[in-house]
């Protein structure tokens, strides 16, 4: 089978990075692009086979060079996407909704047989939330500019390499308390990179023109549910407290000043709103891949760098130590 050449935005992320290794290992040609390549190039060129992989250096809003990019391709992926807003251009609108619409109109133009774009749950509730109106309005652009593209809208995305279970777990091991925010009854579907790589790669062999796809793992879990699901994992006792939202949205405008916030007035609305599926469109399971791999399980694999004793925390090791135990 002739290779199919791919070419991907956002691939130095957990999911990028995973969708990589995917493609190249069964011979699809990748064309990764990045904006620092002195910093990333290293990363990515570990990641396909050799003669796999081509690395890009470019700023995504440079569209001469990247119009050259689409030239040779066969198929787009886009996994750019920002949590919070920063200067330089980094904006919900240009970000989800600009960057994305461009690279519709160029994967129409050259003739893409695909354009895979990457979104998020829950935006079409959240009404009063830059980063969900942001999204929406991409989703729109991208259907009208390149009606055959499928967006993928996945829940909260973890890994051993996220900003979401590892960033819980290093405040939950340093703070004596934690915040929860209406009181922490927000319900996600939270999906494993691994699981969401899956669709990802079975919507390009497959050729699945779906439109949207809400992407879900196996189970729903409250934010409170997470919270001391992550506090077993680590054996940490913290106090949990439900923090009022005047009082949340103070603490929100200070984090913002700081250069990577930890939350930000903007997230806070979004928590408002239950991340999982709506019901209204198809899920992974209806196009036939179904998440495996439950939070517990998968974070239980790398939760011992915040216990006591890091590794030697690991069951393996316990086991060990309780023979030695037993036999001295």
């Amino acid at each position: 089978m002739k290779a199919k050449n791919v070419l991907i935005f956002g691939c130095t992320g957990q999911i990028g990075r995973s969708i990589v290794r995917k493609l190249t290992k069964d011979n699809y040609s990748v064309t990764a692009v990045t904006r620092n390549i002195h910093q990333k190039g290293i990363i990515l060129k570990t990641l396909g086979n050799a003669g796999f992989i081509n690395i890009v250096e470019a700023n995504i809003f440079d569209e001469k060079k990247i119009r050259e990019l689409f030239k040779n391709a066969d198929i787009c992926i886009n996994l750019v996407g920002i949590l919070y807003e920063q200067k330089r251009g980094n904006t919900f609108k240009n970000i989800h909704t600009i960057f994305p619409s461009i690279l519709a109109k160029l994967s129409k133009q050259y003739n893409l047989k695909h354009f895979i774009h990457l979104s998020a749950l829950g935006i079409n509730d959240a009404v009063d939330s830059n980063y969900a109106k942001s999204k929406l309005e991409g989703e729109n652009e991208i259907l009208k500019n390149f009606p055959l593209a499928t967006i993928l809208r996945p829940s909260v995305v973890y890994s051993v390499e996220d900003n979401f279970s590892t960033s819980f777990m290093t405040l939950l091991s340093r703070l004596p308390f934690f915040p929860l925010y209406y009181s922490g009854k927000t319900k996600f579907a939270p999906i494993h990179c691994s699981d969401l790589t899956d669709i990802i790669y079975h919507v390009i062999s497959n050729n699945i023109y779906s439109k949207i796809i809400e992407c879900i793992g196996p189970e729903i879990i409250t934010f409170k549910e997470i919270i001391q699901r992550l506090l077993k994992l680590i054996d940490k006792k913290r106090i949990l407290i439900n923090f009022p939202l005047p009082l949340a949205n103070i603490s929100a405008r200070f984090f913002e000043l700081m250069p990577y916030p930890l939350i930000t007035r903007d997230q806070i609305r979004i928590l408002k709103y239950d991340n999982i599926s709506s019901g209204k469109y198809k899920t992974n399971s209806d196009i036939g891949v179904p998440s495996k791999r439950y939070f517990n399980d998968e974070i239980k694999k790398y939760c011992y760098m915040w216990k006591e004793g890091g590794q030697f925390s690991t069951e393996r090791y316990k086991y060990n130590q309780d023979l030695e135990n037993k036999t001295n």
